[in-house]
């Protein structure tokens, strides 16, 4: 019995010093995943997702906002998931701008194409 006891307290106690480690270093995670959102909405922004994606560049905002305030007084899960909540709206702000911005540079070839094709025709005996 007092074998077990003696294997059992030392791995407890390990558990336990793995644990609050664990729980600490929860800070730098969530710092960085608020910088990474962060960056995230600046390049959605440079993408024009604010022109063409306002909704999603809102929710973007928003939530970085909140994991912002969250990391402040330490509610760093609650700062991780809100950082990945923006950059998932960032990020999806960004792919709407880009798919507007080729949808309108397809309009204007096709737009030059039956251009073309009107003066051809023209053209033709």
């Amino acid at each position: 019995m007092r074998t077990c006891t003696k294997i059992f307290v030392p791995v407890l106690g390990g558990m336990a010093v793995t644990l609050l480690v664990a729980c600490s270093n929860l800070k730098t995670p969530a710092t960085s995943e608020v910088a990474v959102s962060s960056a995230a909405v600046e390049g959605a922004v440079s993408a024009g997702g604010s022109e063409f994606a306002p909704v999603e560049m809102n929710a973007a905002r928003s939530k970085l906002a909140l994991a912002r305030q969250a990391l402040s007084t330490k509610g760093y899960e609650q700062a991780i998931r809100l950082a990945d909540a923006s950059r998932a709206d960032a990020k999806l702000a960004q792919a709407k701008a880009n798919s507007a911005k080729a949808r309108a540079a397809a309009d204007a070839l096709d737009e030059d194409i039956r251009v073309l094709r009107n003066e051809i025709k023209r053209n033709s005996p």
